[in-house]
């Protein structure tokens, strides 16, 4: 089983930042994809950046050029950089991955974390 943890959020004023970490722990082989989502009260849960392996990227149209999306393969942990925040980002943010795990890969997982709050105040 794969477990992803998140760290990072907060509450921070309009046009500040906050830098969120996932890092995933298990008996891992290989990660294919890790991503961001939010969740905002009463909304579904919604992609917002998305990286694969071999470092392609993804964003949301909401927050291109103001979120970034990183990974390091090495520490099986992904980061989601965000500047410029705006009292719509608020919401719960959710990280994720998926790709192989147990001896020899042979186990495809995708797993989530429990979430972290980001608060955007105006």
């Amino acid at each position: 089983q794969v477990h992803m943890v998140e760290s990072g959020g907060g509450l921070v004023q309009a046009g500040g930042s906050l830098r969120l970490s996932c890092a995933a722990s298990g008996l891992i082989f290989s990660i294919n994809t890790m991503g961001w989502y939010h969740q905002a009260p009463g909304k579904q849960r919604e992609l917002v950046a998305v990286i694969i392996s071999g470092g392609s990227t993804n964003y949301a149209d909401s927050v291109k050029g103001r979120f970034t999306i990183s990974r390091d393969n090495a520490k099986n942990t992904v980061y989601l950089q965000m500047n410029t925040l705006k009292p719509d980002d608020t919401a719960v943010y959710y990280c994720s991955a998926n790709g192989n795990g147990g001896v020899g890969g042979r186990r495809p997982f995708s797993s989530w974390g429990q979430g972290t709050q980001v608060t955007v105040s105006s």
